[in-house]
């Protein structure tokens, strides 16, 4: 079975994860879905992020660590995967929009690679959005 969607299979499988009390999950690898994961790590919704590599063949695995609260509520309420490969979604920098207000992340796929929507804004570049965090 061929995979369409690598992003949104992530962001599913993350929210499945945050439904399950799950602390940790593993899920393939790829260089997109690693600079994601740390995105989201930076911005402090993530605990950790680790790239498994297998010694001998096999295909090397993220593990991600997810963040809850000392209270054990994540602290990830939400994923939303915005541009998707049937209907790409792009913005310029004027036009990037701010989550819940600016309490949540756009993660846009910059010409500078990933960045969040504040950053973007602040160095003046566009690109695809990828997804919403909150």
């Amino acid at each position: 079975m061929s995979m369409t969607d690598p992003i949104a299979d992530m962001l599913t499988r993350i929210r499945n994860s945050i439904r399950a009390r799950h602390t940790r999950l593993e899920i393939p690898h790829s260089k997109l879905k690693e600079h994601l994961a740390e995105l989201l790590k930076r911005e402090g919704y993530l605990d950790a992020v680790a790239v498994l590599r297998p010694k001998e063949g096999g295909f090397p695995v993220l593990r991600i660590a997810i963040r809850y609260t000392p209270g054990g509520d994540p602290v990830l309420s939400g994923l939303e995967r915005v541009s998707k490969p049937g209907r790409r979604v792009y913005c310029s920098k004027d036009d990037i929009p701010k989550v819940l207000g600016g309490l949540g992340v756009s993660v846009v796929s910059t010409s500078r690679g990933l960045m969040s929507g504040e950053d973007c804004r602040k160095t003046g570049v566009g690109g695809e959005i990828l997804c919403n965090v909150w």
